[in-house]
């Protein structure tokens, strides 16, 4: 009876200092988005997130509180159009584990200096690269992906919901999920019964793609017209993503809407005063039909911001089904939901708003 009362008491003890040094619950192994089969701690309470687009899920997944260092690629500078450090700029003041960016590699040292429990990777490392890093910090390796098809898709669903689970927020992971299914399918029902050639031609000029361009730059198959059913022009090129056309070829479409995106909106303008001809030559821009889109790639994408740009979007080309929509509590719902805060108003601030704009002034 003595020696099982020593091994309980003993048992308690170890038990206690365990979780006083914010040791973890157990360990599961998971099979990441590169296919890898990795040991990982539950809830894992220290995590960092490298590479494009790796932070901004785990904010997504309430995993804030949780981070213990940030790349300098997001600590420097302004925020810009990345929602989860407008909504979370205390990340700005955590330690510096490394540059970031899609062309640089890991600093094991510095992430190792910080603790984590768990690194979650995204994009910028291949399988070879997570397994070095896992080898040289001697933390496990969690490899995640937004896709290549389009911005929305089972990669991403599976990235936000392996989060979700080694974090403790499942839950959350889950409820995000059906959050942007539920949007896919509500903006599909209000357009999916017009007929294509009852929609207005629409245009998306001056994306950015690996650095500012002006209206030539443009996508087939843009995203928040894929979201509404649009009939994008660009995509009769029969391509898709970031293409860059001739002027000429604008002028030939002759889009009936064009919508600018305003992290470039500068460029279009500096154009126009340049070569007015051709653009009061757009029928667009001569009836006053030129509109404003928010920049939602930065680091990957911001995929609030891509569904509160298709909800714009699908204002302005369908009004009719469109006309129970303010646009701007749309926005800040959309928002409060991915990041807990509104940020419309701040984004408009930095970028304009998306309203009906007048390149020539």
């Amino acid at each position: 009876m003595r020696l099982i009362r020593v091994s309980i008491l003993l048992l308690s003890v170890l038990l206690i200092v365990n979780i006083g040094s914010g040791s973890l619950a157990g360990k599961i192994t998971v099979t990441d988005l590169a296919g890898r089969r990795v040991e990982v701690p539950i809830p894992a309470r220290r995590i960092v997130a490298i590479g494009p687009g790796a932070l901004r899920l785990v904010c997504y997944v309430n995993g804030v509180n949780r981070v213990v260092g940030i790349e300098n690629i997001d600590r420097e500078g302004s925020p810009g159009g990345k929602t989860y450090l407008i909504a979370y700029p205390e990340l700005k003041k955590l330690p510096v584990i490394g540059q970031g960016g899609a062309f640089s590699s890991p600093d094991p040292e510095k992430i190792v200096n910080v603790k984590p429990d768990v690194i979650f990777a995204c994009s910028f490392i291949d399988r070879k690269g997570a397994e070095d890093l896992q080898l040289k910090t001697g933390i496990p390796v969690v490899m995640l992906d937004y896709g290549i098809s389009t911005i929305i898709n089972e990669s991403l669903y599976k990235s936000l919901r392996l989060t979700g689970m080694i974090i403790g927020e499942e839950k959350r992971a889950g409820d995000i999920v059906n959050y942007i299914k539920k949007t896919q399918r509500e903006l599909d029902l209000r357009t999916e019964k017009i007929a294509n050639e009852k929609k207005p031609g629409v245009y998306v000029g001056a994306l950015g793609m690996r650095g500012g361009h002006g209206i030539e730059s443009t996508q087939a198959k843009y995203p928040p017209f894929v979201m509404v059913n649009a009939r994008n022009v660009a995509d009769e090129t029969g391509r898709e993503g970031s293409i860059m056309i001739e002027k000429e070829k604008l002028l030939i479409w002759d889009p009936d809407i064009i919508f600018i995106d305003l992290g470039n909106y500068n460029l279009v303008k500096q154009d126009y005063h340049k070569n007015p001809q051709f653009y009061q030559a757009l029928k667009a821009v001569k009836n006053g039909n030129v509109y404003g889109q928010l920049p939602f790639n930065f680091y990957n994408t911001n995929i609030d911001t891509a569904i509160v740009d298709a909800y714009w979007a699908g204002k302005v080309i369908f009004p009719e089904q469109f006309r129970d929509i303010d646009p701007v509590k749309k926005a800040n719902e959309i928002y409060r939901f991915f990041l807990g805060k509104s940020l419309y108003e701040e984004l408009t601030r930095t970028y304009g708003s998306l309203t009906g704009i007048n390149i020539g002034e």
